[in-house]
């Protein structure tokens, strides 16, 4: 097996969509970097286009995408209904892709999608439809980072930052390796588990922070139980530099569309509240 570490570094070679992420930490004026997602074809194509326009056009400073797959590891049963239900209208890659570029007109776009779908592309061709459409990044969850290799060289030459995943149970040593290589931002898993709301940031959520922020220089995002303007401002109170927000809005949009509402105007009510929670 080739030596993890010994990856090239990414200047020039995949910094487009770094940069991209850079300036979107570097330019809000909020506490923490406002990040929602929002699962790409629920509760259907146009929708979601939908959903990601006004969650941008409410605060957004850089938006997650999600692409739908039928064996969501990562995910909770909010996020896990709203994917069946995107596979079940029709979704497919490609047109969440064709979304998320079209979203990438307006502001910095993250795709995250499942190792699978990578792989039955084929990382070069994925990175390259992703910089076709001019996305900024790629989250894979369930990419160990042992086998994250190939993906990374390719995401690289396609100026698409690979964003990885730090958990509280990593150890200081895997940290450290998955800051070196990191791209665009790190993503801090806040609890151990699915995604989904929690009443409550864990108690350790600090210490997750400060530890993921030492083992890289580059900005600390914080997903997986953010779900209040509260809890969002909290995060950034504890030092995340970035505040991911999923499930809530992913219930949002599934409770509007049910009761016959807009789910476009739905978000826009709660991404509004979360940046005017994280306003200085």
């Amino acid at each position: 097996m080739a030596d993890p570490r010994a990856i090239p570094d990414p200047t020039p070679a995949g910094s487009a969509g770094s940069e991209r992420i850079a300036a979107a930490f570097a330019g809000h004026s909020k506490q923490a970097a406002l990040m929602p997602y929002l699962m790409g074809g629920f509760p259907d194509l146009p929708t979601s286009r939908r959903i990601g326009e006004a969650s941008l056009q409410a605060g957004a400073d850089v938006l997650e995408v999600g692409i739908p797959f039928s064996d969501p590891l990562a995910d909770g049963p909010v996020i896990h209904d709203a994917g069946t239900r995107a596979l079940a209208a029709g979704a497919t890659p490609a047109g969440v892709l064709d979304v998320a570029g079209q979203l990438a007109d307006q502001g910095p776009v993250v795709v995250m999608c499942y190792a699978n779908l990578v792989l039955a592309r084929g990382p070069a061709r994925f990175a390259e439809a992703l910089e076709a459409r001019g996305i900024s990044g790629l989250i894979v969850p369930d990419l160990p980072f042992e086998e994250s290799e190939a993906v990374l060289e390719a995401c690289d030459a396609h100026g698409v930052a690979l964003i990885p995943l730090m958990a509280p149970t990593s150890s200081d040593e895997r940290m450290t390796l998955i800051g070196d290589r990191a791209r665009g931002f790190v993503y801090a898993v806040s609890v151990t588990g699915t995604t989904g709301e929690r009443s409550a940031l864990s108690d350790q959520f600090g210490a997750l922070v400060r530890r993921a922020a030492a083992h890289t220089q580059l900005p600390v995002a914080v997903g997986f139980g953010i779900a209040t303007p509260e809890q969002a401002a909290e995060a950034a109170r504890a030092g995340a530099d970035g505040v991911i927000v999923g499930s809530r809005l992913v219930r949002a949009a599934a409770e509007a569309d049910a009761a016959g509402d807009d789910p476009a105007a739905a978000v826009d009510e709660l991404v509004g509240a979360l940046a005017r929670g994280l306003a200085r």
